[in-house]
């Protein structure tokens, strides 16, 4: 156990033996029940407590750190993809949604400030705060989706949304030749999740992976190119990873709130 740990550790045996104390001097019944809880709250402070190893790691990295840096990012409600100890698109697109929802500029490179983020990390901003407990909430801004499970953030990812630039393609549709024009915007509101396709689905302007519906044509799914910048026709673009697990989470029904605007 190194120092600063065990100053932790005895900080907090200190604080139940005050409160043994404490609670002796009121009279408490109980009082001597007390060394078992101040010793339940050592434990939870242990398991709870992350260190980081601290080594920068870069896509492609391979080996016990990226495994510490999947398990983290897991356990806060990011989707780095399979535990497998290499560092991989899946888990690129987790370690940007979390820098995003922390401040920092996304970057696939995990260094100090990322590390020292993840062992006091922020939760993400609360967009809707009366919403239902069961929701997702779209932050154009930070391009980040949070899905709420009773009252509990159950999954947080990188996306990106619609572009913003203006739009006309030709496509065949409907057995004939068509022009499809738009101003690729992911409107703002308060939508609900409608239909659904389970695996590729092709639409007229491209193909969708298990789109899930929440405002006319416009769906989270899974796409093979989730940048950084919106870069979408209007649909949420998801990591193929996420848009594979958020059928069995999302259901139909389910509130969506996008919010914010993308600024370049």
């Amino acid at each position: 156990m190194g120092v600063d740990r065990r100053l932790g550790v005895a900080a907090l045996m200190t604080a139940g033996a005050v409160l043994v104390s404490s609670l002796g001097s009121l009279g408490v019944a109980n009082a001597q029940a007390a060394p078992s809880a101040a010793r339940v709250v050592v434990a939870e402070a242990g398991a709870a407590a992350f260190v980081a190893p601290g080594k920068t790691l870069k896509i492609g990295a391979k080996g016990a750190e990226v495994k510490v840096l999947q398990t983290r990012l897991k356990e806060l409600g990011y989707a780095p993809g399979k535990i497998d100890s290499r560092y991989g698109g899946a888990t690129q697109a987790a370690v940007w949604a979390f820098q995003k929802v922390n401040g920092i500029s996304p970057t696939s490179t995990v260094a100090r400030r990322t590390w020292n983020a993840l062992e006091a990390p922020k939760t993400p901003k609360v967009l809707v705060p009366n919403g239902k407990p069961t929701r997702v909430e779209m932050n154009l801004a930070k391009q980040v989706m949070v899905l709420y499970v009773d009252g509990r953030v159950k999954l947080i990812s990188h996306t990106s949304s619609g572009s913003g630039i203006p739009y006309c393609e030709t496509a065949n549709w409907n057995g004939k030749v068509q022009r499809f024009c738009g101003d690729a915007r992911t409107p703002t509101g308060d939508y609900k999740t409608t239909w659904r396709r389970d695996g590729w689905h092709k639409s007229y302007l491209g193909q969708l992976y298990n789109p899930i519906f929440f405002n006319g044509g416009i769906a989270f799914h899974g796409a093979l190119s989730v940048p950084l910048a919106p870069a979408s026709h209007g649909c949420v673009r998801l990591p193929m990873n996420v848009a594979g697990m958020l059928p069995s989470l999302l259901g139909k029904g389910v509130p969506v709130h996008v919010r914010g605007r993308f600024v370049r």
